[in-house]
């Protein structure tokens, strides 16, 4: 099954073209101008320079068409909610409708202009260009799971959130988090498939770990609830579609148990091609290889001493009791402070149904500024905000105990705090070779 290079007048004397039935110009016509409006170029060159500066203009371009078309024909919703780290938005949707017409209609106009009855050499490479972006997108996610900061490990406010009053995609998402390991392994899978999938010899094998992969990724996205659901499936889809070049001689070898063909492959015939495409090739290897990791690297080390800001004052982290709770009576039961966990930096959380705070699984969340010489502890709903929620004087009797005093929604506040050694099993990491029972 060993791939064969060789000169395109070579390739085409031992590979004749035959003739595509129609079923699959029109598919293949399709799928070239849908997966090439999706994998964009420009959309993903954004650390290559001059380049970054055209993709704006097109994504500028792109989200303008999208919301047009959604307003006119597709009424995803009234108001679509662009890409926030959820990939399954409204807009996304709208996004994938658009394509879809635009690929039906581009297929159309296609087969109008073009009589021609084989694409043996454009399937070609745009097979080649399809795995450069799955391998691209393999070996980012790889490189940022390798230094475990996609899942972080829980932090001391989610292990005082009742597993009950987790979603699905955070209990996920914690769930790799807790093991470093684990994640380490799942990254490492990734980044062998783009880098098995960067050369056309290691390609075929490069196709079934990314299918693999992504057929995991998949599934966690649409079991578990994790927003990334369309873009997951387009993955698996795609490393699909780098097998099917290869399906015949897959399954002579796989299920026939027949002797297999080399692969049809397509050669530049003069230096300064074969120089051009190494080029190319050795800037993709830079760009979407070498600087992720090299800049995932500078991310998980300690900032440099020289450089590094004065540490903000912060509080003793851990977990409170609220030992008292005092406030008018007309204040309701539902906004009291059950408990606060302070963190490591300067962020925090309280067992609270308060929306003033931020909320998430019934705890409201916050970040704090210190300040030592007032006493005064001031409360925000996020670390840039320029405006605090409120500020409480703060009395510290000893390393344990706090007291917080102070206006707070426009009464009289005082919380009486007692550091607790709360202990969470969890946050131990366990693992026994020996179980002598099922813990």
């Amino acid at each position: 099954m060993q791939a064969v290079s060789a000169p395109s007048a070579l390739a085409d004397a031992r590979f004749p073209d035959v003739v595509w039935p129609v079923w699959r110009r029109l598919l293949f016509r399709f799928t070239v101008i849908y997966v090439g409006l999706y994998m964009s170029p420009l959309k993903w060159a954004g650390d290559v320079p001059l380049l970054n500066l055209g993709g704006n203009y097109y994504s500028m371009g792109e989200s303008w068409l999208v919301t047009l078309a959604n307003r006119h024909l597709f009424h995803v919703k009234e108001q679509l909610v662009p890409f926030n780290g959820s990939g399954d938005t409204s807009y996304g949707y709208a996004q994938l409708c658009l394509f879809t017409l635009l690929a039906l209609i581009g297929t159309a106009v296609w087969s109008a202009l073009d009589r021609r009855r084989a694409y043996d050499r454009l399937s070609y490479w745009f097979l080649v260009a399809l795995r450069y972006y799955v391998a691209l997108v393999a070996l980012l996610y790889g490189t940022i799971k390798l230094f475990g900061q996609q899942m972080i490990f829980p932090s001391l406010s989610q292990l005082a959130t009742p597993l009950g009053d987790l979603l699905p995609m955070r209990f996920s998402w914690l769930f790799i988090g807790y093991s470093e390991p684990y994640q380490f392994f799942s990254g490492a899978v990734e980044v062998l498939a783009g880098v098995l999938l960067l050369w056309r010899r290691t390609a075929t094998l490069g196709a079934f770990v990314a299918t693999s992969v992504f057929l995991n990724v998949m599934m966690m996205n649409l079991c578990y609830d994790i927003p990334v659901k369309l873009f997951s499936i387009h993955l698996f889809v795609f490393s699909n579609l780098l097998l099917l070049g290869d399906a015949r001689r897959l399954l002579d070898f796989f299920v026939f148990n027949r002797p297999t063909q080399p692969k049809r492959t397509y050669a530049f015939t003069t230096r300064r091609a074969r120089i051009g495409w190494l080029v190319l090739k050795a800037s993709f290897v830079l760009f979407f290889g070498l600087l992720p990791l090299y800049r995932a690297y500078q991310y998980s080390q300690p900032e440099p001493v020289a450089g590094k800001k004065p540490p903000k004052p912060k509080l003793k982290a851990g977990f409170y009791e609220v030992a008292d709770f005092r406030v008018p009576v007309s204040f309701p039961d539902s906004l009291r402070w059950q408990n606060v966990v302070f963190e490591e930096q300067t962020t925090g959380s309280i067992q609270t149904a308060d929306t003033l705070f931020r909320q998430r699984y019934r705890r409201g969340y916050f970040s704090y500024d210190l300040d030592s010489t007032q006493q005064t502890i001031a409360f925000r709903k996020f670390a840039d905000d320029s405006l605090a929620l409120f500020t409480l004087h703060i009395d510290r009797p000893d390393t344990n105990r706090l007291l917080l005093r102070g206006l707070f929604r426009g009464d009289s506040l005082t919380v009486a705090l007692r550091r607790t050694n709360r202990h969470f099993q969890l946050a131990e990491r366990q693992f026994h070779w020996l179980s002598e029972a099922n813990r």
